[in-house]
């Protein structure tokens, strides 16, 4: 009995490892925005369109 809850709680860390590297590797990802003179989905009117809806 006492292998097995020394085996789980082994299992429970090493899992507890993983998901807090992955973590903290989401969050040290360095997240980029394409400018909008060279997104291909923005035609450039976006000015007007504003001034239209007001």
């Amino acid at each position: 009995m006492f292998k097995v809850m020394v085996a789980s709680i082994l299992i429970i860390i090493f899992v507890l490892v993983i998901f807090v590297a992955a973590i903290t590797k989401g969050y040290s990802y360095k997240h980029t925005i394409d400018p909008l003179e060279n997104n291909p989905n923005v035609d450039g009117n976006e000015e007007d369109k504003d001034k239209n809806e007001q």
